[in-house]
């Protein structure tokens, strides 16, 4: 059935969703996940949504509203959060930066670790797990014993569909193309239905966890590499600034940041962190 077009509907389909509809929606992705939408984007909440309120037989986008803004909506604003959210991600995406990490980075960090020093690198938007394999397999051309030092890898992402899929950690070979085949036909296992799946050092190096980058980070430790790529670009201006000025507190002195390749460091966090290659910043030693 088509909604009725009389009735202010933004987009022609199933469920009458008004420009009220649309605004209680983004209001709420916004203070959850910091994520701003345009009335552009308004086909697109249609049809992402669309699914949810079939599944929880719900007649109207008024309804749905009534539901996530509810005492009883956690859960469901957590899966509206879920599907508005894109997950687009491969391995060794933007590859010059996982050779900075090889070239640049990883010989000291490499060094430390052997002298039985501490080495942290964070995944801050890890999808499905395509990202942290990759710092991973990275990680371990330079320092094939990481996982038995004290090297570890954090991964994390707002949707626990993506974290619970990157802990599992199987892709088609066609996904793992991207990486170079001495890697990760070392690193990964044959799995069922001719999927790969990620071994045993890959697994004790990755530990998968949900997280918000706008909400409360439990962690206690610095990082020494922070990947934070094509995330913020859907956030407001105010909370991109914001983003930025939580890493530096979390990185050790001289540590790396990897941004996507459409974003750019701002606000306060920009003094602290130097341009050391495209879309590569490290902190400086005083900050």
């Amino acid at each position: 059935m088509t909604a009725v077009a009389g009735r202010g509907s933004l987009v022609e389909g199933e469920f009458v969703f008004t420009a009220e509809d649309f605004s209680q929606i983004a209001q709420m992705l916004h203070a959850h996940a910091g994520i701003a939408l345009s009335e552009g984007k308004a086909a697109l909440v249609y049809s992402r949504l669309a699914k949810r309120l079939r599944v929880l037989g719900l007649r109207s986008f008024r309804d749905y509203c009534a539901l996530i803004e509810g005492v009883d909506g956690v859960d469901e604003r957590q899966k509206m959060t879920a599907a508005l959210t894109t997950n687009v991600t491969r391995f060794y995406r933007e590859p010059h930066h996982f050779d900075d990490l090889r070239d640049r980075v990883m010989p000291a960090l490499a060094e430390r670790a052997r002298a039985g020093g501490r080495v942290r690198l964070w995944s801050a938007a890890c999808s499905n797990g395509q990202e942290p394999y990759s710092m991973a397999l990275t990680v371990l051309s330079v320092l094939p014993e990481a996982a038995d030092l004290d090297v570890r890898i954090l991964a994390t992402d707002i949707d626990p569909n993506m974290v619970a899929q990157g802990a599992d950690g199987a892709y088609s070979e066609e996904a793992l193309e991207p990486a170079p085949a001495v890697l990760w036909r070392r690193y990964f296992d044959r799995a069922e239905g001719g999927r790969w799946r990620a071994g045993a050092q890959l697994k004790r190096l990755v530990a998968f966890r949900e997280l918000n980058l706008i909400g409360h980070w439990p962690m206690k430790g610095r990082f020494d590499v922070i990947f934070c790529r094509n995330v913020v670009i859907y956030f407001d201006e105010r909370t991109q600034e914001r983003v930025w000025t939580r890493f530096t507190p979390v990185m050790t002195p001289g540590a790396t940041l990897y941004i996507g390749h459409s974003e750019r460091v701002t606000g306060p966090a920009a003094s602290q962190l130097q341009t050391s290659g495209l879309t590569t910043y490290r902190l400086g030693a005083g900050a």
